[in-house]
């Protein structure tokens, strides 16, 4: 049997903390063969991310290795290296670390230097390592950009990070680690803040840049359905240990330890029943939904909310100098309506315009055109004409979750500042009713009321989450718009958080827009979903007929994304790779848009429209 590339032995990392020492890494052991991809799974806290900081000597000033090897073969010859006893900052392992060992960070944005540009900042590791001329190394950074899909590889070399999209920076990022040719990629994560169908062109380019240098990869990820499709084998840990492994039809097809159980159990799945829920592997208990009363409302007669209409551009520079401008389209005639105590789910990739309409709906941004209403069971009002005490009952009325829990939350303030001040802000109660209001929402979140004294940075991401939860309900709001409210999280967690939106719902008869990228997780929690393209609505639908008749080409490229935990259902790379589905002048026909046009929406089944950009000939004649 061939010697592994690297062999982990058990490894022990140790943090030392001011209540003492924590384990973090405990007794770890695997291999990682030549050639092969092992997928390191489990949610966060689990040790995943310490390990690969301890392959490449990058712990933390509280951390060490206690104990362990980490026997990687140098394919330049000779005995494997021990690197658990090399010096961190020793010539020895700077030579392996970022030469024959890469790692892709989870984090592009904060892993990229906001002041060098993309090209200085992926030809210095070729630098240090090739000992090749900057001249040289810019030349062959052109050369790696243009293989990892950068549309104009020249002009990427002279561009700063926060001018690219967070695919075109992951993409970025994956240069950087390839531009050496290194014999082990360590990937943390490096999909889990990418939309579907950028999510799977980045594990295409990994699967298909392995198989061109014969690479190993170790995948560091929380998702299963990422794990079934590109994993070789699979390593499962828990608090530090190894709690199952093996090859991933083992894995996937017979899955032994129960923790490993209770992780495939917390996925969506587009196959689940109508009433069936998500099992998380910690269930949030909810102390006051059981008994709590739908507050005494007005109803309307239609929608409680509705857009009609929408539109929204932007004018941007093409240049810091040049005084060129370009105008971006970024919501086209946009119409939406929210039933009462219904969920509208509204998906699309990064970019499309979700999060704009989102902010015209929150009157944090002007239409250019089009209309916001909102009924509160008086007749639908116009939001953008609303002024003095009729705007202030709208934002109570009107609440937002963030898709990011810890820069939402001021850092600043404890949870009872937190969720006191909307209280505060709108005059309501004194400080006996808000306290009492403050451990009302801790319950109805599944949260000790001990929390109330604590900060935001003691939290888990989950908790945050249900922090943010907790303040949007203080005002007893009727309307939570959820902007990708669990794209952060762990499955477990985001299953949680899920289930408690539900949960919620049911019992404060609560309306949501909940915004997401990701289509399993809409099929849970929504009733009617709309896709969103380039800042059109292009097919919407109920979720069983969304799903069992997807129309338009660019929601079936979605669905197409969506990777599976199931080795049997295995993404279409070759199908994705085309790219053609997200411009509406390379849409087949009838659906093609022309540039400037905005086509019509047509039903093709009860409450099931779908955008086209003319008639069928059949039915023009």
């Amino acid at each position: 049997m061939d010697q592994p590339l690297l062999s982990i032995r058990d490894l022990a990392v140790d943090f030392e903390t001011e209540t003492g020492r924590f384990r973090a890494v405990d007794g770890l052991s695997f291999d990682i063969p030549k050639g092969k991809t092992v997928a390191l799974v489990g949610e966060s806290g689990s040790g995943k991310s310490v390990t690969a900081q301890a392959i490449l000597q990058i712990l933390p000033k509280k951390a060490r290795i206690a104990g362990g090897s980490i026997l990687f073969d140098d394919t330049t010859g000779g005995a494997p290296v021990d690197i658990a006893a090399l010096d961190p900052e020793g010539a020895r392992m700077r030579d392996l670390r970022g030469g024959r060992i890469a790692m892709i960070f989870q984090e592009p944005m904060t892993s990229l230097s906001p002041l060098h540009t993309i090209g200085d900042q992926i030809s210095e590791a070729l630098v240090i390592h090739a000992k090749v001329s900057q001249a040289e190394a810019l030349e062959r950074t052109k050369d790696v950009l243009a293989r990892v899909g950068f549309p104009d590889p020249r002009r990427a070399l002279r561009t700063y990070p926060f001018e690219l999209s967070g695919g075109l920076r992951q993409r970025a990022m994956i240069a950087m680690a390839l531009i050496t040719h290194p014999d082990l990629l360590i990937a943390d994560e490096p999909t889990t803040a990418l939309d579907v169908t950028t999510q799977a062109q980045i594990l295409d380019l990994i699967n298909e840049l392995q198989a061109e240098t014969g690479m190993s990869v170790l995948l560091i990820t929380h998702d299963l359905g990422v794990v079934a499709n590109v994993a070789d084998e699979v390593v499962v840990m828990y608090r530090g240990r190894v709690m199952e492994s093996g090859s991933r039809e083992a894995i996937f097809r017979h899955p032994e330890h129960p923790y490993l159980k209770a992780l495939m159990r917390a996925v969506p799945r587009f196959a689940m029943g109508e009433d069936e829920r998500l099992t998380p592997i910690r269930e949030v208990k909810s102390a006051t939904l059981a008994q709590a009363h739908r507050p005494e409302r007005p109803q309307p007669q239609g929608p409680i909310l509705s857009a009609e209409n929408l539109t929204k551009s932007f004018t941007l520079r093409s240049g810091w100098f040049s005084g060129k401008t370009r105008t971006i389209h970024a919501v086209n005639g946009v119409s939406l309506a929210l039933p009462v105590g219904r969920t509208l789910g509204l998906v699309g990739e990064s970019g499309c315009g979700k999060t704009t309409v989102s902010k015209i709906i929150m009157r944090a941004m002007e239409p250019d055109s089009g209309a916001v209403f909102f009924d509160d069971g008086n007749g639908p009002r116009n939001v953008h004409e609303l002024e003095g005490e009729a705007l202030k009952d709208y934002r109570r009325s009107v609440q937002f979750i963030f898709q990011d829990p810890f820069s939402s939350l001021n850092p600043r303030m404890t949870v009872y500042e937190i969720l006191t001040e909307p209280l505060l802000i709108h005059g309501i109660g004194d400080d006996d009713m808000r306290y009492r209001r403050a451990k009302q929402l801790l319950d109805m979140v599944g949260l000790d009321h001990r929390s109330l004294r604590r900060y935001p940075h003691s939290f888990s991401g989950g908790q945050r989450q249900r922090l943010g939860i907790a303040r949007a309900l203080a005002l007893e709001p009727r309307v939570l718009i959820c902007d990708e409210p669990v794209s952060a999280l762990d499955v477990s967690v985001q299953a949680q958080v899920l289930n408690l939106l539900k949960d919620l719902q049911a019992a404060l008869d609560l309306t949501y827009l909940f915004v997401s990228h990701n289509l399993a997780v809409v099929d849970y929690i929504a009733d009617t979903i709309a896709v969103m393209c380039r800042g059109y609505i292009v097919e919407q639908a109920p979720k069983t007929s969304l799903f069992r008749n997807p129309v338009h080409p660019y929601t079936q490229a979605l669905l197409a994304a969506v990777p599976d935990p199931d080795i049997d259902r295995p993404l279409d790379f070759a199908k994705l790779r085309a790219d053609r589905f997200s411009h509406p002048g390379q849409w087949p026909e009838p659906f093609r848009l022309k540039e400037g046009e905005a086509g019509f929406m047509k039903e093709v089944e009860p409450g099931h429209h779908v955008r086209l950009g003319r008639l069928p000939l059949e039915e023009a004649a």
